[in-house]
């Protein structure tokens, strides 16, 4: 038996968190359609996160198509969804204790790609307790997605939540590695199987729209010092998108702040144009005799 508290405010916070996004996910998939706008859709989960007693732990994701990660509507988007492929991830956040879970939602007629990272995320999700390594997870889902006949993302992994850390250790592999780290009892990780019809690795492209603190230093500027404070204060160490800032030219204060290593941006993680990128995940506490899925 483990000495972990799961009843201990921490875990009670990730169940909060996980409750909410359960709830804001399911909305936001019903809101999915052609024509409706990427913007609409994701300040309705943002604020809908907010209305429910949660904040949101990074900026909704809205990856299309080849789009793997990272994407996120710009201030005054107007790109709205057509006859796509689309993955929307979700983190949400109590207090600094975090959920995050995606679900692709298809209107491009690739059933079986949707199914291939499905799968691979329940046949992981059935192998978790206490002891297992996390290499092992990593070949059930590269074994599981292969015989969709796809091809796992190997340079996309799952990984721990830590305290005001989206992304933390250990990492969840999607493919077999020769070694991984062994889960313990009271550990909250993310399992994120990515599945695609192209190579199976992603490339940072170009755009950039979502950014998170490197280090809090003095800065002349008035207007990047504005955006330095709102971040400090309201984001911490987790991301944040161009368009939550409320200064008067937020992509210039970024601009700035990026300059001076005050933060980093996320650039958009894309396969090769021309194919597709399914996604699916849930946050999980490994308990003493499997584990929990705090986001279903």
């Amino acid at each position: 038996m483990s000495d972990v508290d799961f009843d201990s405010e921490q875990y009670q916070k990730h169940r909060e968190a996980g409750e909410i996004l359960a709830t804001v996910r399911e909305e936001t998939v019903e809101r999915i359609e052609v024509g409706a706008s990427h913007l609409e859709v994701a300040e309705f989960a943002e604020n809908r996160i907010r209305e429910l007693g949660g904040e949101p732990a990074f900026p909704l994701n809205i990856s299309v198509d080849e789009e793997a990660a990272h994407a996120t509507p710009r201030i005054g988007d107007d790109s709205t969804f057509g006859e796509e492929m689309i993955n929307i991830d979700i983190g949400v956040h109590v207090d600094g204790w975090l959920a995050d879970s995606a679900i692709t939602v298809d209107l491009s007629g690739n059933d079986e790609l949707v199914e291939a990272s499905a799968e691979a995320l329940n046949a992981a999700i059935e192998m978790i307790e206490p002891g297992i390594d996390t290499a092992t997870l990593g070949d059930v889902i590269g074994r599981t997605i292969d015989g969709y006949g796809y091809n796992p993302v190997v340079n996309l992994t799952g990984h721990g939540l830590g305290h005001w850390e989206q992304h933390t250790t250990p990492n969840i592999p999607n493919r077999k590695v020769p070694q991984g780290t062994t889960l313990e009892a009271g550990d909250v990780v993310a399992i994120e199987p990515f599945a695609t019809d192209g190579g199976g690795k992603v490339q940072e492209g170009s755009e950039e729209e979502i950014f998170a603190l490197e280090t809090d230093k003095s800065i002349r500027d008035r207007q990047a010092r504005q955006a330095l404070e709102q971040i400090t204060e309201e984001f911490r160490t987790l991301p944040f998108a161009t368009r939550w800032l409320d200064v008067a030219r937020p992509e210039m204060a970024l601009r700035r702040l990026k300059q001076e290593d005050v933060v980093h941006g996320y650039p958009v993680l894309k396969e090769q144009a021309g194919y597709y990128v399914s996604q699916k995940e849930h946050t999980v506490i490994v308990t003493e005799d499997g584990c929990e899925v705090t986001t279903r």
